[in-house]
């Protein structure tokens, strides 16, 4: 109580509007160390749960194009209407659980933990009768028939994923807010690497083919799930966080879904689109070709976003603490100091992309064909690559402080209003085939950067480390604004 009292008279105080003046070296040291080390097993983990699909497809590729295609349609057809909803959904936890822990209200964690658990796996319910009419619902937007045919197979043999990625998901959110992250990169590894044997038996030497590689996917999902509940539930670190079932979590489902939904909104969108640009790849001349390279390269890009993903996690958390805490300095400090980290990352990387254009696409086709288009298409990654990192961090802030409805007008406007429309018009139109289909996206993700910065600019630090406050003491938090 008294630690209540204490952070309640802090942001009560007149010295807060000190948050507006300038850092010290040793605090954007300090800050830097601690970004740091949350942010590296962050971006291990989520580079090697990306890599479960990601090395399924790299198996499927050497079956031929046509399950390499099938495969590739499947994957980003689970992604937007799978994936990225839960994935959106149990982000509401970055603010929850983020918040909770910064206040001290610890066991208020499994509590958002299980309301969580229960409104994701409700919603996989609908998500699973979809993937079972993968086929049908690809034939009906206009798709080639073989490739919607192989993609539906595929999509039916993940079924169990969907159910495993949510209780993966939200246990990932859990402990990320408790800055709890090196246990996740340990499991991670390890389901990767079984991941790597699975695939080999089921795809090659089962005769499954490219269902092997699906079924692998499952396994794997399933895997992380099961070693992260069981880490939670015996781990003395865990002790204060998970305190047992209780009832209170479903007291809180309508809070949770006041912002899960907007959440589930706002990366949804951004996904969408890029997973949109494979599908339209197959409305293009040629669809085998345009399908496996906008494929690669979205795999490809995913693969690197990683790093920007793990950064904009720690920014998430790292600020969501911070306002919890009621020290809305530090939660400005972490934002600038993971801003400067992803606008180095960015350049770095897409200087070595350029580099090694010329030979990326052999890890994924013997085709000279594809290798050479992926070639032409690693420029663009490049370019959209810094601009992706930047908005990725900002889209953290978001979900640290909580605001993922505005987040999810931003998305809507920038993707699909202005970027989706620049796609087609490029590539149908202009006939830039998957390259205009790339540019629309750099396009979109160069008006989201702008927006959610002018909004980040115009954050009222007090303010939010005051309605953080009130959401962490008062249980399931005060009705979100």
């Amino acid at each position: 109580m008294e630690n209540l009292e204490e952070r309640r008279d802090c942001l009560e105080s007149p010295l807060i509007p000190q948050s507006q003046q300038g850092f010290a070296k040793d605090e954007i040291l300090g800050e830097v160390k601690k970004q740091l080390l949350l942010a590296g097993p962050l971006v291990s983990v989520n580079f090697l749960v990306f890599a479960l699909q990601l090395i399924s497809v790299m198996f499927v590729g050497h079956l031929g194009k046509l399950p390499l295609s099938g495969a590739s349609m499947a994957t980003s057809f689970a992604s937007v209407t799978g994936f990225s909803l839960l994935r959106g959904m149990a982000s509401a936890l970055d603010t929850f659980c983020g918040q909770s822990f910064g206040a001290k209200q610890y066991h208020m964690l499994g509590i958002h933990l299980q309301g969580s658990l229960l409104v994701l796996l409700t919603a996989s319910i609908p998500l699973a009768f979809i993937w079972t009419n993968a086929a049908s619902i690809l034939l009906f937007f206009g798709q080639d028939p073989e490739i919607a045919a192989e993609a539906g197979k595929y999509a039916r043999f993940m079924l169990p994923s969907i159910f495993g990625f949510a209780i993966q998901e939200c246990h990932i959110r859990f402990l990320q807010a408790q800055n709890n992250v090196v246990p996740m990169m340990i499991i991670s590894g390890f389901t990767t690497l079984l991941h790597i044997l699975v695939c080999w038996i089921l795809v090659f030497k089962s005769g499954l083919g490219n269902k092997g590689a699906a079924l692998a996917n499952a396994f794997s999902y399933w895997t992380n799930a099961l070693l992260l509940v069981l880490y939670v539930r015996t781990s003395p670190s865990c002790k204060k966080t998970w305190t047992g079932y209780s009832m209170e979590a479903f007291y809180g489902i309508l809070k949770f879904l006041k912002l899960s939904i907007p959440s589930a909104i706002m990366l949804s969108l951004e996904i969408w689109s890029f997973e949109m640009m494979v599908l339209l790849s197959g409305l293009l001349p040629n669809p085998k070709l345009e399908t496996s390279v906008l494929a690669i390269s979205l795999n490809t890009c995913s693969t690197i976003y990683m790093i920007p993903l793990g950064l904009s996690a720690a920014v998430s958390t790292r600020s969501s603490n911070e306002l919890g805490a009621g020290r809305p300095r530090a939660a400005r400090l972490a934002i600038c100091v993971t801003l400067l980290m992803v606008v180095t990352e960015g350049t770095l990387m897409g200087t070595v992309m350029i580099s090694g254009r010329k030979y990326w696409g052999y890890l994924y086709s013997k085709d000279e064909q594809v290798v050479k288009y992926v070639g032409q298409m690693l420029l663009l990654i490049a370019a959209s690559h810094l601009i992706d990192g930047i908005q990725s961090v900002l889209t953290g802030v978001a979900r640290g402080c909580g605001w993922q409805k505005i987040g999810a007008w931003i998305n809507l406007g920038a993707y699909h209003l202005i970027g989706t429309p620049c796609s087609v018009v490029l590539a149908f139109v202009y006939h830039l085939g998957g390259e205009g289909l790339w540019t629309g996206l750099i396009v979109a993700l160069f008006v989201q950067a702008i927006c959610l910065a002018i909004v980040t600019l115009n954050i009222k630090w007090e303010e939010e480390a005051k309605k953080a406050f009130n959401r962490a003491t008062n249980s399931w938090g005060a009705m979100l604004s």
